[in-house]
């Protein structure tokens, strides 16, 4: 099976409840360091402007890019929902290698500084997976613009679309996310 997420651009407002609890349940410190992130895109010219916000994480790709160039191995796939996990202590950083970040189109493995920073990223909340209950970001989102699941029940709940002001789907990752665009 593989989990991934749906996100609904239409209903995201930018308030950032997402980031900020997937930071405070993963106890992040460092502040350089998102394992979501939302950001906003403008378009346009005034009078007709048009803002949209984007939320998102590691992809969880069905062919990850990251765990391709990864020269340590540190980078796996779990069997059982597709998440992608770093092994911290084989990885060997940003300053030594940094092929991960490298090779993922959506820019996610994340480095904090300093000279023996390991590669974090998204984890999918697989402990709250386990427990039956959802990825923080989706149960801290007050808009329901997120949703995680199997990617066949997002498919048949949501249809599929993927592509969004702020994101462009790569055929050669396949990244298990389902995108609802704001605008057309």
């Amino acid at each position: 099976m593989q989990r991934g997420f749906y996100f609904d651009q239409s209903r995201c407002t930018g308030c950032y409840a997402c980031e900020i609890a997937c930071r405070d349940w993963h106890d992040i410190q460092d502040t350089s360091v998102r394992w979501r992130r939302v950001t906003a895109t403008e378009q346009g010219s005034y009078p007709d402007v048009q803002l949209s916000y984007i939320s998102l994480s590691c992809l969880h790709c069905a062919h990850p890019a990251c765990r391709a160039a990864c020269p340590a191995d540190a980078i796996h796939k779990r069997e059982s929902d597709g998440s992608m996990l770093v092994d911290a202590d084989t990885c060997l950083g940003a300053d030594a290698c940094g092929a991960c970040r490298a090779a993922c189109p959506y820019n996610v493995p994340q480095f904090g500084p300093g000279p023996d920073a390991k590669m974090q990223m998204c984890t999918m909340c697989h402990d709250r997976l386990e427990e039956g209950k959802s990825p923080v970001c989706v149960a801290a989102c007050p808009m329901r613009a997120l949703d995680c699941g199997a990617m066949e029940e997002l498919q048949k709940k949501y249809a599929e679309c993927g592509a969004a002001r702020g994101f462009s789907y790569s055929p050669q990752t396949c990244p298990s996310i389902i995108i609802k665009p704001r605008y057309e």
